[in-house]
């Protein structure tokens, strides 16, 4: 067994894991750790707990110290300077004339590096920027282009439940999403409605994907044939997932009548493949160009 922290170094970031020794670390607290970038400046966000070794990556980097006055005096200063770099590389890239969106920058704790975050349409020759930055701010400068999803990570927004975007408060890694979740879901397939702020599929339709596939195995197909307890048999019309109900036309004499069933009350054959989208190739197109994998993140690299 070995004992583990968790610390993030962004807002909503990757939970990276240390070894906090023995020294009293507890969640909230600010530590200082060596990472592949160098020395940073996290916040605790997992209590110090015990897991196996094969839980965690070897080998399992130790807390330097818990952050004193002057460490959180300098992360301080290094978000005052992050907006004075924010400002002067805006000015750089209007100067190079480039087609390149400015997201974001991130000073290292150490000042070894300065990192700008930007999106672009396509691959962006930023040499002559680099070069510029670099004479002005006397250290490395790494420019990394990120994709649409990781743009509204770091900008933030509200979604259309009015609540503050989940990847902006506490989703930390991407999860895909695919239309199918969204069919599963019986939602409307209109792009408009399902895809969030970044132009994506909604992060949420993952959340209650497992549910509606429970729920939905239980339940019949539209057009399906079905026996009710009360010997009527007929053709479902219409099915709620969420209250576990189906309408069925049943054959009553010689008429047809609508009535609604538990779904403990029929008998049907469980169904056994999803439906299929039925759309048109632009439609289709539209929709999968929502669900394109960006792939990992490219705002943690710790």
């Amino acid at each position: 067994m070995i004992k583990i922290i968790g610390v993030r170094f962004r807002n909503a970031g990757k939970i990276y894991y240390f070894d906090p020794k023995k020294l009293p670390i507890k969640k909230g607290d600010h530590v200082i750790v060596e990472t592949a970038r160098g020395i940073e400046y996290g916040s605790v966000v997992a209590d110090a707990r015990e897991v196996t070794d094969d839980q965690v990556v070897q080998p399992l980097k130790p807390v330097i110290r818990i952050a004193n006055a002057d460490d959180n005096a300098r992360a301080q200063r290094n978000k005052e300077k992050e907006k004075e770099a924010f400002r002067i590389c805006l000015e750089k890239i209007r100067k190079h004339k480039l087609e390149m969106k400015l997201i974001d920058t991130e000073y290292t704790f150490d000042n070894n590096k300065v990192l700008f975050y930007f999106t672009a349409d396509g691959r962006i020759d930023f040499r002559e920027l680099v070069k510029d930055l670099a004479s002005v701010f006397k250290t490395r400068i790494e420019l990394r282009q990120i994709g649409v999803r990781d743009e509204t990570k770091v900008v933030g927004g509200v979604g259309i439940c009015g609540r503050e975007l989940c990847c902006h408060t506490f989703l930390s890694e991407f999860a895909p999403v695919s239309i199918k979740m969204a069919k599963e879901q019986n939602l409307s397939l209109n792009p408009t409605k399902i895809s969030g702020v970044c132009g994506r599929l909604m992060c949420c339709l993952k959340n209650e994907e497992d549910t509606y596939e429970y729920l939905n195995s239980r339940l019949p197909g539209i057009g399906d044939r079905v026996i009710a307890d009360d010997g009527l048999k007929g053709e479902v019309q219409s099915v709620n997932v969420l209250r576990q109900l189906v309408k069925v036309l049943v054959d009553v004499q010689d008429e047809k009548e609508l009535r609604e069933y538990k779904v403990e009350q029929l008998k049907f054959k469980p169904r056994r493949k999803k439906e299929k989208l039925n759309l048109n190739d632009k439609e289709l197109k539209e929709l999968k160009a929502l669900e394109k994998d960006e792939g990992k993140s490219k705002l943690d690299d710790n």
